[in-house]
């Protein structure tokens, strides 16, 4: 290892995982429900494994990103998660989605390396590097007209900053129940809290988040 971060070609990151070429799949596999890709990937179906990477990538990505504020460490644990995920895949027991399992390993990745970033690296006024992708899907449904476009892409990048200056205990927790709808259970499980403090926390950043818009909005209604 020379030190740098890896970073995946635009094809995807199954080329990592298979010596056979898995960037075309066969007839009709993209239109296969979660559960039978699966099953066809622990068969050892690359493609099939890639047909998850592409379908829950963009995802993955924003939930890293949300977590950590860095791009660098969001792909850098959107990586190791895909990568997690396949070498364990034999491992999951589809007792859940596949998808919120692989949440779990993203999170987890994503909070390693938030948790390892040195005090004077972190700050919570850190800016975000640029993504759409980072709020939930409801905000990306823009109007038709220019006003309701300038004033979502206005929304957008104030959620995005008022996130942003969360505290971390509290971001993690609000990202995963309120932009991945993971049950208050399913985070507890994913962050190793318990579900009393899952819902303390969420509460504490849900009554942050009102604060810091209503302080947003009545600064424009001054304006």
């Amino acid at each position: 290892m020379d030190g740098k971060a890896r970073r995946w070609p635009v094809i995807g990151p199954l080329q990592l995982l298979s010596a056979t070429n898995p960037h075309r799949l066969p007839s009709g596999i993209a239109k296969e429900d979660e559960h039978l890709l699966v099953a066809a990937a622990k068969r050892g179906d690359a493609a099939a494994f890639e047909e998850l990477v592409n379908r829950y990538e963009r995802k993955i990505f924003r939930l890293t990103m949300n977590i950590t504020r860095n791009r660098e460490d969001a792909e850098d644990a959107m990586q190791d998660a895909f990568l997690k995920s396949y070498a364990h895949l034999k491992d999951f027991q589809e007792d859940s989605r596949f998808y919120t399992w692989l949440v779990r390993i993203a999170a987890n990745e994503a909070l390693m390396r938030l948790r390892k970033r040195r005090p004077n690296q972190f700050s919570l006024d850190e800016p975000i590097e640029g993504d759409e992708d980072l709020m939930p899907r409801e905000l990306e449904d823009w109007g038709p007209s220019p006003e309701q476009r300038f004033a979502q892409t206005e929304m957008h990048e104030i959620l995005s900053d008022v996130i942003d200056k969360l505290e971390p205990d509290f971001r993690v927790v609000f990202v995963l129940r309120d932009i991945e709808e993971l049950s208050t259970e399913e985070t507890a499980k994913t962050l190793g809290i318990s579900v009393p403090a899952v819902k303390s926390r969420l509460l504490r950043a849900r009554l942050k988040l009102r604060h810091k818009l209503n302080r947003y909005f009545r600064q424009g209604d001054t304006n």
